[in-house]
This record gives structure tokens, C-alpha cells and sequence, in this order.
């Protein structure tokens, strides 16, 4: 915690909760002008911060604590039988890992994605300067994970790789290929590789019970949730 000590912190004003309606939300930011390594990075996670784009930032409300840090325990998760269904209907995938960078063809994706994804949220509408601020800042340890079948890019998760696993940091993918359940898969599969390199957790970000669109994390188990504090399992 040391390292963590020496650095500083901004809260916002408070603002609109973009995850709960009638509730007023205070974030808390890392100094952008701090200089990050992956152990901090590391650490920072294991203190319940989260990375968007250069930024690292945690919830900090006076009178809500529902965002909840989640992180998959890789060493004994066990799939559960439909999750084992979307593994073996994408086995025919390949997967390349390659550096944070915009390409045309990734971009195209992603443009896709949030436009008939996410069209009412805080995303749209998408841009490559939107896309280069979000998933291209990267200080050595990001990764673009592309799924392809075939010669054809169908999805990308963008994950940092941390000392003790992946911090999964966004997916976007074909919304031509729902079948296939992408999103889901690509959380697999991050975990999968966790695994494979003897790494102990992949970090989802924050799980808040009452709100739908976070729903889906509490079904990747064994898992901890960071409360008042201490990494718990719940």
C-alpha cells in the first residue's frame, strides 16, 4: 500500500449515477499525471479501481456502495452447463493476441457493435477518436484478444494483463453472430487463459445487484467481491 500512498486522488462532483436511476453518484480518480506501471496497476485493482481508457477511478458516494469490484476465482471456476454450450459452439474460433492499436477493421466492429448495442448509452455516438481514447491507451500490458472465424474479426476483448491475471476492460463483437453468444464466450476464454498462464483471478469491474446490464457477472463462480474493503466471497 505504500506506493498507493504516495499518489493522488480527485473526487468529482457529484453527478448523475449512469447505473441507477433517482441516485447521485461521486467518483474517485487516479492523478492523470501519475505514472503507471503494471504492478500499480495490479495493486489499484486489488484496491477496487477500475481503468477506462488513461483513467483509473473507483465509486466513491456518500450514501450508496452497491457498485461492488467482482473477480473470478480461474483456479477452481467451474463452467455451468450452458456457459459449457457457448464454449463448445465457439471452439471453432482462432484467437490472436495483439497490441492496442486502431485498425479499419477493428474499428469497423466496433462501430457496429455500438451503434446496434448500446445506441442509448454513453457511448454513442461511436467515433475513432472515441475508440483511441477508450481502448488504445495503453502503458505496455493491454491486449487486444481478436476472435475470428475464419479470416473474418467477429470480436475483440481488450483486457490488461495484471501480476495476478487479466483485468477484462471491454468486448465488442458481430451482433450478426448472437447466436454464438459472444460476450459470454469472450469472459470464458479470458478466464481460460488465466488459467492456462497460472494466474489466480480476472477482474470484471463492478457488479451492482439492482441493475440489469450487470447482472450476468454474478454467474462466473467461485467469485470475491471487494466490500468495505476486504475481497470476500459472498
Amino acid at each position: 500500500m505504500s506506493q498507493e500512498q504516495q499518489l493522488r486522488f480527485f473526487a468529482t462532483p457529484a453527478h448523475n449515477c449512469s447505473y441507477l436511476t433517482d441516485q447521485q453518484a461521486t467518483t474517485l480518480f487516479l492523478d492523470p499525471d501519475a505514472s503507471i506501471d503494471q504492478q500499480l496497476s495490479g495493486l489499484l485493482a486489488d484496491n477496487g479501481f477500475r481503468r477506462s481508457g488513461s483513467h483509473f477511478y473507483r465509486p466513491y458516494c456518500e450514501t450508496c456502495t452497491a457498485c461492488t469490484p467482482v473477480r473470478v476465482l480461474v483456479k477452481v471456476f467451474k463452467r455451468s452447463k450452458g456457459q459449457r454450450r457457448i464454449w463448445n459452439k465457439n471452439q471453432d474460433l482462432s484467437v490472436h493476441c495483439n497490441a492496442p492499436e486502431f485498425t479499419r477493421e477493428r474499428y469497423r466492429l466496433y462501430r457496429r457493435y455500438i451503434r446496434e448495442r448500446h445506441a442509448d448509452g454513453d457511448m454513442f455516438p461511436p467515433s475513432p477518436r472515441q475508440f483511441l481514447d477508450f481502448l488504445c491507451q495503453d502503458d505496455g500490458f493491454t491486449r487486444f484478444y481478436e476472435f475470428r472465424k475464419g479470416k473474418r474479426l467477429i470480436a475483440v476483448a481488450v483486457a490488461d494483463q495484471l501480476p495476478n491475471g487479466l483485468s477484462a476492460i471491454y468486448t465488442f463483437f458481430d451482433p450478426d453472430e448472437s447466436a454464438r453468444s459472444l460476450g459470454t464466450f469472450c469472459i470464458l476464454w479470458q478466464i481460460e487463459e488465466s488459467f492456462s498462464a497460472q494466474q489466480r483471478y480476472l477482474y470484471l469491474g463492478y457488479w451492482i445487484q439492482n441493475c440489469s446490464k450487470m447482472a450476468y457477472k454474478s454467474s462466473y463462480t467461485p467469485q470475491e467481491r471487494y466490500i468495505n474493503g476486504v475481497w470476500q466471497h459472498p
